[in-house]
């Protein structure tokens, strides 16, 4: 009984050691420059080697020690982000495209969510983050309430913000907005409409309001009437219920939606109603939803390219980190139009 004790803590001593960067290189049969210029993420190391050393890591636990690695290098790998909402499908949709290339260049992710896109939460934030020990931070919340006034962040990390309105020192990204509404207005104006309704997103959100505004400014130029704007809430729900109003007015034969899932609300409404989308009505969203295309009728829309914003920002930030710049102050991703059945001609 007292070898078995004995030989106890020598076990365990020889179970916990850490593995070092030399154990993994003589496992890999490389040197141990190799598994460093692997383990922080280089470029340098031809794809076969890299292979055999990640294989290596896994087959034998190693962790590389993070704070020895900033220390060494300055950096620590890894990216900051504060999001305001994982529900929304446009913010999930750009929060992947970061999480893709900032893996491609070898850093991870450290994501906080908020629940209120106000100052003292975003600064509140960026504190967390900047504990953390992150390289750069994005910024993703999409309502405009953070331009109203200046966003005063703690000096000392790269920023990018995407989708604001505001003014800020900091790199800005977003898809263009007012384009895509214009784009929507002048399809329907095209078809013979005399005006384009609008359901418009919450009054809080830039998005929503680049796009109301752009509306606007596209039936002034048409010199057509501006009809009065009629507010959702983003959901299918508040789309629905504002439908059931516009199914009730035979003058209505044109709806530009500021989302899809409002014109999927709008195009059940009018259906319960009797008129016929585009017969009756012609329906046009926003986003370009997966679904959208499967709609009844397939549903004509803008589409924004997520993707190419949360890689723009990301971009712009491991530009912003290496020293280099953002390459402009405020980067618009073009959007276009989808013509599918649910626009047609005023008939």
């Amino acid at each position: 009984m007292g070898e078995d004790v004995a030989s106890a803590p020598t076990e365990q001593r020889s179970r916990r050691r850490e593995v070092s960067m030399a154990d993994v290189a003589a496992e890999a049969k490389v040197s141990g420059q190799t598994v460093s210029r692997v383990a922080n993420g280089r470029a340098n190391v031809d794809p076969d080697t890299r292979a055999r050393v990640l294989e290596a890591m896994n087959r034998l636990g190693y962790r590389p020690n993070s704070a020895a690695r900033a220390l060494r290098s300055g950096r620590f790998r890894s990216i900051g982000v504060i999001m305001f909402s994982l529900s929304s499908y446009g913010n999930t949709r750009t929060l992947d495209a970061v999480a893709s290339v900032a893996a491609e260049g070898g850093y991870s992710l450290t994501l906080i969510t908020v629940e209120s896109a106000t100052q003292s939460d975003v600064s509140g934030a960026f504190v967390r983050l900047v504990e953390h020990a992150v390289d750069g931070v994005v910024i993703l919340i999409e309502t405009h309430r953070l331009g109203e006034t200046e966003l005063a962040l703690p000096s000392g990390l790269p920023v990018v913000v995407v989708d604001s309105s505001a003014g800020y020192e900091y790199p800005v990204v977003d898809n263009d907005q007012a384009e895509g509404a214009r784009l929507a207005t002048d399809h329907l104006l095209d078809l013979g409409h005399d005006t384009v309704w609008h359901i418009s997103g919450p009054l809080e959100s830039y998005a929503a309001e680049r796009r109301r505004d752009a509306w606007r400014e596209t039936l002034e130029a048409h010199d057509a009437r501006v009809p009065r704007v009629l507010v959702g809430d983003w959901t299918a729900e508040s789309g629905y219920a504002l439908g059931r109003a516009i199914a009730a007015d035979a003058d209505i034969t044109a709806v530009f939606a500021a989302n899809d899932q409002m014109a999927l609300g709008v195009i059940r409404a009018l259906h319960e109603a009797g008129r016929r989308v585009p017969g009756d009505v012609s329906v046009v969203g926003f986003d370009d939803m997966p679904d959208s295309a499967n709609y009844w009728p397939p549903l004509t829309t803008v589409r924004q390219h997520f993707d190419r914003v949360g890689s723009a920002a990301i971009r712009a930030l491991l530009a912003e980190i290496d020293g280099q710049g953002p390459g402009a102050d405020r980067l618009l991703v073009p959007t276009e139009l989808v013509v599918r059945e649910s626009s047609g001609p005023r008939r």
